[in-house]
């Protein structure tokens, strides 16, 4: 599989660690890089949208603390005089804080959660930890490009299985692609893959308002990589596309997946699975690993971020003083998917139409089996 050519970070290791992010804010019509010299930076651009997508937000937070914190000049000094134990909680505050710049995405606290695992193992002092850091942190990224691509296949694989058509006609929302990860993308990677095998007959973008991610990310990417059919819809266009040209599968990205399989991802995603269900057309989530998390029962226990009214009066031309409520997500129940595909494999509920998150997740660190195609 190739990766796509558009860069949504640059991250070079010589003369010195460096990291550059795409400002999505201005694509399709610039493209222009962002240096990212602190954790200060990191949550800037994180918080303002200027990077988006769950894989990406948890990548710039930890190659944005790693810079920091071995090559900003500022913080190295800060970090001369203290003892092993200050260091550590010094670079504890640092993580606290990037986890406050999005409150809905796992993968970012998983990310952070990792971070502070290889602190513990790590030798009690300032430049073992720093070296911890920043090792770890490269070590993501190419861990992300490996497991997008195993995403893209394993997708590709089980929506050419559940359809069994020879090509197939895809709807997804938002930004997955190479905008939203280190280089391939999750739902979007999966039209890749499908695109790769000569298997991707036309994608459809819902336009996703307000921020518009799917018309001004979305479409940029289908037009760049030449994909088949790529066609730009309404979000309140999705029902009449499948009733009258029909769509073989939708596929959407997470922030976040429950134990019992309740999904939160972009707004409007809960919206398109019930008119999937409407239509009989199954609705996969691509995401990564990470995004798994067992510790909520269900959806009803995520936390929603809710963004300002601006974007909506904005974009939407409205009143300056018309009162908005603007939720950057919400929750597909789980009885809406048809799979829910990892780098490790995908979901698929039981028999009695419940998945087994929890299983799977037990299942890739003891051996033990879960309901996985």
């Amino acid at each position: 599989m190739t990766l796509s050519s558009l860069e949504s970070l640059r991250y070079t290791k010589t003369p010195s660690p460096k990291l550059e992010v795409l400002d999505q804010l201005l694509i399709p019509h610039s493209k222009e890089y962002i240096e990212i010299p602190d954790v200060e930076a990191a949550w800037s651009v994180i918080r303002k949208m200027q990077i988006r997508g769950a894989p990406l937000i948890a990548l710039v937070a930890c190659l944005g603390l790693a810079i920091d914190i071995n090559c900003n000049e500022k913080t190295k000094g800060e970090m001369a005089d203290l003892d092993g134990a200050k260091a550590k909680d010094f670079i504890q505050k640092k993580m606290d804080y990037l986890a406050t710049s999005r409150p809905t995405a796992v993968n970012l606290f998983n990310a952070l959660e990792e971070v502070n695992e290889i602190l513990d193992k790590a030798e009690a002092t300032p430049s073992a930890y720093c070296k911890a850091v920043i090792d770890h942190a490269e070590f993501m990224l190419e861990r992300d490009i490996s497991d997008n691509k195993s995403i893209g296949n394993k997708g590709a694989d089980a929506i050419l299985k559940k359809t069994g058509k020879e090509t197939v006609r895809l709807v997804t929302i938002c930004n997955t692609g190479s905008l939203a990860t280190a280089g391939y993308g999750t739902a979007l990677g999966v039209a890749r893959a499908l695109q790769e095998r000569s298997a991707l007959a036309s994608i459809h973008a819902l336009e996703t308002r307000p921020y518009n991610q799917g018309s001004r990310l979305t479409a940029f990417e289908i037009l760049e990589e030449n994909m088949p059919n790529g066609t730009l819809i309404c979000d309140s266009a999705a029902a009449a596309l499948m009733k009258t040209k029909g769509v073989d599968a939708v596929v959407v990205g997470a922030d976040r997946v429950c134990a019992n399989g309740d999904t939160a991802n972009k707004i409007g995603t809960y919206n398109l699975s019930i008119v999937a269900a409407a239509h009989n057309v199954p609705v996969y989530v691509a995401s990564p690993f990470t995004t798994l998390d067992t510790s909520l029962e269900s959806g009803d226990l995520i936390e929603i971020e809710e963004r300002p009214a601006s974007e909506i009066i904005e974009s939407g031309k409205a009143p300056a003083k018309m009162p908005c409520w603007n939720p950057a997500f919400d929750v597909t129940p789980a009885k809406y998917i048809s799979g829910i595909i990892t780098e490790k494999g995908v979901i698929v509920p039981s028999e009695n139409g419940t998945f087994d998150v929890p299983g799977f997740v037990e299942a890739h660190s003891s051996n033990k089996k879960a309901k996985i195609q």
